[in-house]
């Protein structure tokens, strides 16, 4: 019995010595770190016409820049009221830089540095917008293409995506032009036409241009990433998130053949039958969720600005990365942050109540992790489907995940320095984008491509996203020229 006793004493020993080792390793790896924030001067608030911008925006909102993927003019009467608009709303900027018409009805503009020896930029916006969905209308506030100003805000389609980023850019070189300032190095100001649809048109058009005449950026700002508020968990202070990564985009057809026939006699397989096990058998294996890359870096960015169990959590991915990723496979916005996501958009099949169709069809929308690519997706699909029966074709526009950017280069710094400028009460990191952007297209011209949009947003902005309802405060959006003004006065003066 004595054996026994001191046998467990000194397990014992042994559990409470490695607890209280595990307890220190995760103390110390929570507050070894410290904030990896830039400490920087907050700037006054530059002057802007609020009232006037906000205009001139809503204006724009009542142009029905809709893109079509089966119909690429279906908007060009709208583009072109835009562009007319876009040329009488900033003269000054209209007289110092040139502008060209790519793809039909992208624009590009080149406002000229005046050392050639420095490497140009690029900011990018797109013209177009998402339709409203059909029978929702009635919902919204105010009518979507109405470009209605009340209670402090802008309404309408675009007013956030992404005439906001656009508009608000011009609002910037506008002011700028007016006061006498010349670029350093070129600025290019490149707005697609087609981005909601791919881009393939406009933005791609616009890159096939600029690689002709040898052009190579410093680095490309796109729309992407915002400044979240009340939607960390553990962080008090909104988090402006620089995307350094973007998502790729593989949309798969499966179809599968069968013998079409009377009901009262199915066979033991049917076109639908197979099809919906395939489906169902897609949903339960996922892709492996993983902590890497810009996620990773945007956790150790963020662990020492939070407070309790968060920070813990987050400085202990080794011990903890376990129960995090069960916590963001519960809600679609996290899970897609580490996941290449699995979605079932579009099924067809048979056209009456007593006829066994021949043929069943899915599409299946996958957004890809950076690591993961059209071929190991595809690969994925063929061994969870398991049938050989269902053939699998690409969908047109598929893209791989572009190169993730470095966080140690100046442009990066350039950029997180403004952020801390303008919103001083802000947290900056880096993070990845979960949906696609124009900016992919650009990959070839720079190694430095940053998704950012100026916007304040809590979670109930978010619903606002291609949804109902899409609008733009007045007071964001003159935050938003202030971005600009700023940023272009220090990456390019």
């Amino acid at each position: 019995m004595r054996r026994i006793l001191k046998w467990i004493g000194g397990v014992l020993a042994v559990v409470v010595l490695a607890t209280v080792v595990l307890a220190g390793v995760v103390l110390v790896n929570t507050f070894r770190l410290g904030s990896r924030q830039l400490q920087v001067a907050a700037l006054p608030r530059a002057t802007v016409d609020e009232q006037g911008a906000a205009k001139r925006l809503a204006e724009a909102v009542r142009f029905r820049t809709i893109s079509n993927f089966d119909n690429p003019d279906q908007d060009a009467e709208a583009l072109a009221g835009l562009r007319a608009h876009i040329a009488a709303s900033f003269p000054a900027f209209h007289a110092v830089a040139k502008r060209e018409i790519v793809g039909g009805h992208s624009l590009l503009y080149t406002w000229e540095g005046s050392d050639p020896a420095a490497k140009p930029i690029a900011l990018l916006a797109h013209q177009d917008v998402v339709p409203v969905a059909p029978g929702t209308e009635k919902d919204w506030q105010h009518p979507p293409f109405d470009g209605v100003i009340a209670d402090g805000f802008i309404w309408g389609r675009g007013s956030w995506d992404d005439k906001g980023n656009l508009y608000s850019m011009l609002e910037a070189a506008e002011q700028m032009a007016k006061s006498g300032f010349r670029p350093k190095r070129t600025i290019y100001f490149a707005f697609g036409h087609d981005e909601e649809v791919g881009g393939t048109l406009g933005a791609k058009a616009i890159v096939a241009l600029l690689e002709s005449r040898g052009v190579k950026l410093d680095f490309v700002l796109d729309e992407g990433l915002l400044i979240t508020d009340g939607i960390m968990k553990g962080l008090d202070k909104p988090a402006a998130l620089i995307g350094i990564a973007e998502k790729g985009f593989a949309t798969l057809v499966l179809t599968v053949r069968a013998t079409p026939g009377h009901s009262s006699m199915p066979p033991r397989d049917t076109a639908i039958g197979m099809m919906a096990a395939a489906l169902v058998r897609l949903e339960d294996r996922s892709l492996p969720a993983r902590v890497r890359g810009a996620v990773g870096e945007m956790f150790e960015t963020l662990a020492p600005e939070m407070h309790g169990f968060n920070r813990v959590a987050l400085s202990n991915l080794w011990l903890f990365k376990p129960l995090l990723l069960r916590e963001f496979d519960k809600s679609g916005p996290t899970r897609a942050m580490i996941r290449t996501t699995t979605a079932l958009t579009i099924f067809n099949a048979g056209d009456k109540d007593n006829v066994l169709p021949g043929k069943a069809e899915a599409t299946v929308n996958f957004r890809l992790l950076p690591g993961d690519t059209q071929d190991s997706v595809t690969a994925h699909v063929r061994d969870a489907v398991n049938n050989d029966r269902i053939a699998i074709a690409p969908f047109p526009g598929n893209t791989d995940p572009p190169p993730v950017t470095g966080t140690a280069s100046a442009a990066y710094r350039a950029l997180n320095q403004t952020i801390r400028e303008v919103f001083p009460d802000v947290v900056v990191a880096p993070g990845l984008m979960i949906a696609a952007s124009d900016s992919r297209h650009f990959a070839g011209l720079t190694d430095n491509i940053f998704r950012f949009s100026p916007v304040r947003a809590n979670s109930e902005d978010l619903k606002r996203f291609h949804g109902t309802n899409e609008r733009l405060s007045i007071a964001n959006y003159a935050d938003m020229i202030r971005f600009y003004l700023r940023f272009i006065q220090s990456s390019a003066g």
